[in-house]
């Protein structure tokens, strides 16, 4: 099904490169091949603009690599790199892609937070990654990780959450999902990043697994409440399509722009449900 085209105006600021490319991890199927021929299709697309990075894992670079120089893309591709070789393999990774610049441009490197994560660690993730390029760090849910969430954002990084996953326990409730917009927007001009699990724009529960999954629109529209001081968990638990896109729709222009300056990007191995519903919306 092709998807329509979007409106006259383009990608709204609200939505510009908000989807960043997850196909090559779960629950994503897509081999090497058609996942970078999928993403470099998108991004000559009518949508392109919704389009953010790729994501590739450290331990699949040099199988990205020569698929890239059989493709050689016109330009080269936005990589966020996925640290699945541990902290201590960052260095050579980086390496690897800075060496093949005609293929491959950094643009943010991501990796899970050990379970005790200090200014210690944190330095040497900073040392690691270059200045230009975002870091992204996730702590793991559970007791006191909200202080792991303060530590990454007072650190200058960005903390991901993750919103799902394989079992129930993977998906966060309304309240941590709240608390943890409550602590990162304690730092003026912190970002945070999203994945997993958020497939479509609005709540909903999966008829096939039993779980219920949170809304990409959501998190916008509780991004927006929450740096106006309003109700950020009615957001985050709303099930209201057409209420959550009115409230997206009558974001100004600077509120826009604020709004993802908090919620910068999220992972997604479904870019084309996204920007078909977000046009059903009347968003796009």
């Amino acid at each position: 099904m092709e998807l329509p085209p979007p409106s006259p105006g383009g990608i709204p600021p609200l939505f510009t490169r908000l989807v960043d490319d997850s196909a090559l991890f779960p629950p994503g199927t897509a081999s090497m091949p058609e996942a970078l021929r999928a993403y470099l299709d998108a991004r000559a697309g009518d949508y392109a603009g919704l389009l953010g990075v790729f994501l590739c894992p450290a331990s699949r670079l040099p199988e990205m690599i020569t698929e890239l120089v059989k493709i050689q893309p016109s330009e080269p591709l936005p990589l966020s790199l996925i640290i699945d070789t541990g902290l201590g393999g960052v260095p050579k990774a980086i390496s690897i892609v800075e060496s093949r610049s005609e293929l491959l441009t950094l643009r943010m490197v991501e990796m899970p937070a050990p379970s005790d994560v200090d200014e210690v660690w944190l330095e040497r993730v900073s040392e690691f990654v270059p200045e230009d390029v975002v870091r992204v760090v996730e702590p793991r849910r559970g007791v006191g990780w909200l202080d792991g969430v303060r530590k990454v954002v007072e650190h200058g990084s960005w903390p991901k959450i993750r919103c799902g996953g394989q079992s129930s326990e993977n998906f966060p409730g309304v309240d941590e999902l709240a608390d943890f917009f409550s602590v990162v927007s304690t730092v003026s001009g912190a970002s945070f990043k999203a994945t997993n699990s958020l497939h479509r724009a609005v709540r909903h529960t999966d008829e096939t697994t039993g779980f219920t999954h949170h809304g990409f629109l959501n998190l916008l529209v509780a991004s927006a409440r929450c740096l106006s001081g309003k109700d950020v968990r009615e957001a985050l638990a709303s099930t209201d399509a057409e209420a959550l896109a009115s409230d997206a729709a009558a974001l100004s222009g600077p509120a826009a722009k604020a709004v993802r300056q908090l919620f910068a990007s999220y992972g997604s191995a479904t870019f084309d449900d996204a920007a078909r519903e977000l046009t059903e919306l009347g968003l796009l």
